[in-house]
């Protein structure tokens, strides 16, 4: 047993799991929220539908959004029009775009992570890929494996369907990954497109509009390791702790089920308050064996599922108005992104960092929380801690 113990520990990285570099990427078509109503009845032939339309108008202005980025284009819409109708077969067709456009897209922020990690893709040991849509066999990961050239013994996790809570998920599980295989560097890809979601108005199912008028295409991409080489790696945030949990009550809450016409989502009017009557639960949780009880003290990476969520976490947790600064600045910048949306405000976060030139990358701030939240109605909740060059990591 003591020989054994012996590999096991050679086997195990020393330090914490530690984000490396982190890299972003949009589709080139862009859509502006004060045009959105217009072009979206116009596109789905509802413009018969004024009731409706005045109402996601008004969504649309409280959605803090300001554009957003899609792959959806005109052009492809009229050569698709069965994905306009709302429950009109189109599977197929979304399918068809979905299993080349989600690697396609994680590949681009892939290698802009890559490249500013600064060692060779070679040496990445593992990859971690997450999309909500695009199921197919061999999958996504299997297909990044060939764009990006990496190599055919990299060990790879495929997450189908998780939805916005997984930008929490792959961080989790990286740090189980780097943490426990010594020398491991785990390459991070959410990349998430709506074409699977989008689908003209119903008048009874109202949630779609909101869906509709939130969502955005991005990708996303971290990559992670432990025991960082800081004469070419630049540590950004440690990955202290990770947790998730299914919120009490909350059932049926968020749901996507896959049809002949597409993932169909199911929100609930209850969605904000059952995060905000858990979040500081969450948090006592986390970070009081920390010995950190003031959460203004804390930088903030939270999921922007949308407006009403935002607020009542501000109002739950006492934070102060810029706390949320980058998160409202993603959300308006590019919309709800699914699971890539938190790895896109860990980017803004260190950017407005090295803007203002302190040493560590959560806005001169050590100790920070990233949650994400999605269906189940699910929560993950991570501990980071900034990475300061100065103490080599």
């Amino acid at each position: 047993m003591a020989y054994l113990e012996e590999i096991r520990e050679v086997q195990r990285a020393r330090g914490p799991a530690t984000i490396l570099a982190i890299g972003t990427a949009n589709p080139s078509n862009c859509i502006y929220q004060a045009d959105f109503t217009d072009y979206y009845f116009r596109v789905t032939n509802s413009d018969h539908m004024t009731k409706l339309k005045a109402k996601l108008k008004r969504i649309c202005e409280n959605s803090m959004i300001k554009k957003r980025h899609v792959h959806l284009t005109e052009e492809i819409l009229k050569e698709n029009p069965n994905i306009c109708t709302y429950k009109e077969s189109s599977l197929d067709a979304r399918q068809d775009m979905l299993i080349v456009e989600v690697p396609k897209l994680g590949e681009k922020a892939a290698s802009k992570a890559i490249e500013e990690w600064g060692r060779p893709k070679s040496e990445i040991t593992h990859l971690i890929f997450c999309s909500t849509s695009g199921v197919d066999m061999p999958g996504a990961d299997y297909q990044l494996i060939n764009l990006l050239g990496l190599k055919p013994s990299t060990k790879r996790f495929m997450l189908y369907h998780q939805g916005c809570f997984a930008g929490g998920t792959v961080l989790r599980l990286a740090k189980d990954l780097a943490e426990n295989n010594a020398g491991a560097r785990v390459l991070v890809v959410c990349s998430e497109i709506t074409v699977v979601t989008f689908r003209g108005p119903s008048e009874t199912h109202l949630d779609c509009l909101v869906g509709q008028a939130l969502f955005g295409d991005g990708a996303s991409s971290v990559i992670v390791g432990s025991d960082p080489d800081t004469s070419i790696e630049r540590p950004l945030f440690h990955l202290v702790s990770a947790s998730e949990t299914i919120l009490p009550n909350s059932e049926g809450a968020i749901e996507g089920h896959l049809r002949e016409a597409g993932l169909m989502f199911q929100l609930k009017e209850n969605v904000p308050q059952l995060i905000g009557e858990n979040i500081e639960k969450s948090l006592e949780e986390m970070f009081h064996p920390l010995g950190i009880s003031d959460w203004n003290s804390l930088f903030w990476i939270s999921h922007p599922g949308g407006p009403a969520i935002l607020k009542r976490i501000e109002e739950t947790a006492g934070l102060n108005p810029e706390k949320l600064k980058a998160t409202k600045h993603v959300l308006s910048e590019y919309g709800n992104m699914s699971s890539a949306c938190v790895l896109f405000i860990l980017d803004e976060m260190r950017k407005r960092s090295m803007e203002e030139g302190k040493s560590t990358t959560g806005e001169g701030l050590n100790w920070g929380v990233l949650f994400g939240f999605g269906p189940g109605l699910t929560m993950e909740t991570i501990a980071l801690h900034s990475a300061n060059i100065d103490t080599g990591y």
